[in-house]
């Protein structure tokens, strides 16, 4: 028998940034987010929450620049229940909201079950950036050496969803 958990997802409030940078620490270790070598300090971001009894259960921050639209980290702490693709959804609304064109991220070589889901919802492999997270280590050395399933960290893997046909 299948649990069907309600859980409301909603935009952060200004008051909520301090409850935001503690539960980026606790699953990243730091509000700093390195991709494709740009820091971002992930705490300040625009940021949807997932909630469920008052308790916050998941949370994606994103960053428009232009017509695009960079997903920087996304966590569910309750897994195969929607909360990580309402989340999606939340975010490429605000991005067709804003007229981006297209929706991005980057995950690591070792996160197999990430390339799964966000090919699941729509989103293609674009690049692989060889190296990208060995050079990441410079600029946060508190990147892990080894992943999961015990595989080296080296890589960067872009993906993209778009959101109008390409011109």
């Amino acid at each position: 028998m299948a649990i069907k958990l309600n859980f409301e997802i909603r935009q952060v409030e200004a008051n909520e940034r301090p409850l935001i940078a503690a539960f980026l620490e606790a699953q990243w270790g730091s509000v700093q987010m390195v991709s494709r070598g740009r820091i971002h300090l992930a705490d300040e971001l625009p940021a949807f929450i997932a909630l469920w009894d008052d308790q916050m259960i998941g949370l994606v921050t994103y960053q428009i620049d232009g017509d695009e639209c960079e997903i920087v980290s996304l966590d569910s702490l309750m897994v195969r229940i929607g909360v990580g693709g309402a989340l999606i959804q939340a975010v490429v609304q605000q991005a067709a909201y804003h007229c981006c064109k297209r929706v991005w991220l980057i995950t690591s070589n070792d996160n197999l079950s990430a390339l799964g889901f966000y090919q699941r919802r729509d989103f293609r492999l674009v690049a692989v950036y060889q190296g990208a997270i060995d050079a990441s280590r410079e600029i946060k050395p508190s990147i892990p050496l080894i992943g999961m399933d015990n595989i080296p960290i080296h890589d960067e893997i872009e993906l993209e969803q778009w959101l109008y046909p390409e011109t």
